[in-house]
């Protein structure tokens, strides 16, 4: 069971279900009650209806004995002040809720003359009272109690609403009539009612559930389809392969997109990661190898030994240990301290004890040019930059430190023969070294300008290479100010 409610088909359809069950539930009750409350009230209006039908007789002076109490077979008594029965229907053989059960009237003075003017006296009586109303004789009163009860006639004994109707008749006395009216049908239309919806609700539920399945189904196989394939990425570790994306232009379609984008960044990543392990293994391979060689005939003939080869290829197998670690840091995320940095200190610094190189501050930017960030990362970029220009230049690298509204620019600018505007986005490509720059004892193993751009991205800035005034090539550092 609790793997069943674990698919998110099953919690559709049975949330589908209740949320259906509860308003059908609510929607019935109030129908049933509304229902029972009109046919109460129509049971009512008849039975008062047929109640002020005898109370006009009264109140013209028709003798109890010749009231018309048996029209529809409906229970009708005529009770006086004292609570004792004067008229009731002939084939009345019991009822309650009217408050007087008798059903057969004893004969009264009133029986044999109801025009005289007896019992005027009695005109406040407390029958009177209790209908709040003071009546004058062959008057009606217009306030009708209703209560409920039930009646035998001829045998059949049924439910009814009784209404009572005060009245005056000639004579003076305070009578009151009761008269009922059946409430068959209000019990019949009820239960009926009451049965369609027992027998009617659970059908319209199983339909309502079936239908939410087979639609939540259909709605959730195109994710289904992802999830195989996804297993199938998985189990194959191909990343080449991608999701089936549905035609519905909707959430689940949008989820196959995604996700395809998260394997094409995922397989990019994997693949960048893939070429840079094989190129720095390609890389370090060649210092190591020369090193080996060089200590191999040195082992066997120490006179030969090239110590300033060996110490240069020492040199140069550390610096490139430390070009991959630094980028291995950067492609871990690692964040730059948020110091600040004045820039035209650092290129001063950078600078000094090149030969061949200039600093010089620019737009009445000779005091400070702050940045926040890593001392060190920024230093590195600068070093990587005049390493680069200085490789390239033919006499002489400029470097330029201003101030660009919100943004600290450093500009390296060389005089040789620039970089082509196709290959201007290729250098800063790992591992990247144009045709001018192949040999590796002078070109550097191409991390230099990879590592300056994702130092500067990740201090918020930009790195972009240009052609110089003077033919070359011109890179420029962008910063936000501090």
């Amino acid at each position: 069971m609790s793997r069943l409610l674990g698919s998110v088909r099953a919690r559709a359809t049975l949330g589908a279900t209740l949320v259906v069950a509860v308003a059908l539930i609510a929607a019935g009750t109030a129908v049933l009650l509304s229902l029972r409350s009109n046919l109460l009230g129509e049971a009512g209006t008849q039975a008062e209806r047929s109640a002020r039908e005898v109370a006009t007789e009264l109140a013209v002076g028709t003798p109890y004995a010749e009231l018309s109490l048996d029209v529809d077979d409906r229970p009708v008594q005529v009770v006086d002040e004292d609570g004792g029965l004067v008229a009731a229907s002939e084939n009345l053989e019991r009822i309650s809720g009217t408050g007087v059960d008798a059903v057969k009237p004893q004969p009264t003075p009133t029986d044999t003359d109801t025009d005289t003017d007896d019992g005027d006296d009695d005109g406040d009586s407390d029958d009177d009272d209790d209908a709040g109303e003071s009546l004058e004789p062959g008057e009606i009163g217009e306030r009708t109690t209703v209560s409920d009860g039930s009646a035998t006639i001829d045998g059949d004994t049924e439910d009814y609403r009784f209404a009572a109707v005060p009245v005056q008749n000639r004579a003076g006395d305070d009578l009151t009539v009761y008269a009922g009216a059946p409430l068959s049908a209000e019990h019949g239309a009820v239960n009926t009612a009451l049965t369609v919806m027992l027998i009617g609700f659970p059908l319209l539920l199983a339909v309502v559930g079936w239908v939410t399945w087979l639609v939540t189904g259909r709605a959730l196989r195109p994710v289904a389809g992802i999830r195989r394939e996804m297993a199938a990425i998985t189990a194959s570790e191909d990343l080449a392969r991608r999701v089936p994306v549905p035609d519905t232009h909707d959430e689940v379609a949008r989820l196959a997109s995604t996700t395809n984008q998260t394997l094409a960044a995922l397989e990019s990543s994997v693949e960048r990661q893939r070429r840079f392990v094989a190129d720095a293994s390609h890389e370090l391979r060649s210092p190591i190898a020369s090193l080996r060689t060089q200590l191999e005939v040195a082992a066997a003939h120490p006179e030969l030994l090239d110590l300033d080869g060996a110490v240069e290829d020492t040199v140069r197998l550390q610096r490139l240990a430390a070009d991959l670690l630094l980028l291995a840091r950067l492609d871990a995320g690692e964040r730059p301290s948020d110091a600040r940095v004045d820039l035209v200190a650092l290129a001063r610094e950078e600078a000094g004890g090149r030969p061949g190189v200039s600093v010089r501050a620019v737009d009445g930017a000779a005091g400070e040019v702050a940045v926040a960030g890593s001392r060190g990362q920024l230093g590195r970029v600068l070093a990587n930059l005049l390493d680069n220009a200085q490789r390239h230049a033919r006499s002489a690298v400029e470097v330029s430190v201003r101030r660009d509204g919100d943004a600290a620019v450093v500009a390296v600018a060389d005089d040789g023969e620039g970089v082509p505007a196709a290959d201007r986005e290729r250098i800063f490509e790992r591992f990247v070294r144009l045709d001018a720059a192949r040999s590796r004892d002078d070109g550097g193993a191409g991390l230099g300008l990879a590592i300056a751009r994702d130092v500067a991205v990740r201090h918020g800035g930009t790195l972009t290479v240009h052609e110089a005034p003077a033919g070359g090539a011109l890179f420029e550092l962008r910063l936000p100010a501090a």
